[in-house]
């Protein structure tokens, strides 16, 4: 069994942001493994963010960006549970990215659901087309029209992005790892993007 040093600990939390007690215990759990560590850290942060999604998240902030040159701004509403949390540094600086990567990437919607209907079966009936144009059989052409709208979300839908800063990242990711670092349910609720001349 590896030694688990208060230094070791420290690393760990700094690279997480996770509590002292949690990083020893999931360092004891890797026996010293600092990777193995962090990945049972962020299961566990995944559980307990799922756990919060039930809870109600009334107070928040509204950040604002705008783009240098004042060309482009973005307004985006972030809700938590207290106003403590809100105040938070973790806090705010989840929603100063979120609201960056609003201007860089130009979501359509936070989540899939929001989206219109009939603009997400106008984009089936074209992948389906156009797959059908390549002569494939229809139970081909479904499944790669299926694709081709999963592809359609991650560009279009805000949660399903992946995150401008870290691409390895979806922004649904970034927020269950915010909602793990301060402890309470955290919501997207909506956006705004404006652009001179659109």
């Amino acid at each position: 069994m590896a030694e688990i040093t208060a230094a070791l600990v420290k690393e760990l939390r700094e690279k997480t942001g996770v509590g002292m007690m949690d990083c020893k215990n999931a360092l004891k759990e890797a026996d010293g493994d600092m990777e193995k560590a962090s990945e049972i850290l962020r299961k566990k942060g995944i559980a307990k963010a799922a756990k919060r999604a039930d809870r109600e998240a009334n107070e928040g902030i509204v950040e604002t960006y705008i783009h240098p040159g004042s060309k482009l701004g973005v307004l985006v509403e972030i809700n938590c549970e207290t106003d403590f949390v809100a105040n938070t540094d973790d806090f705010k600086v989840f929603a100063r990215n979120v609201a960056m990567h609003i201007a860089a990437s130009n979501p359509l919607a936070v989540q899939r659901e929001e989206l219109d209907k009939a603009l997400v079966e106008k984009e089936l009936e074209i992948y389906k087309e156009q797959a059908k144009a390549t002569g494939k059989p229809d139970n081909i052409v479904e499944k790669i029209a299926l694709g081709r709208l999963d592809k359609y979300y991650t560009e279009s839908v805000l949660l399903d992005q992946a995150y401008v800063k870290e691409p390895e990242k979806t922004i649904s990711d970034l927020l269950t790892e915010t909602i793990a670092k301060v402890g309470e349910n955290i919501n997207i609720r909506r956006f705004s993007r404006f652009k001179i001349g659109e």
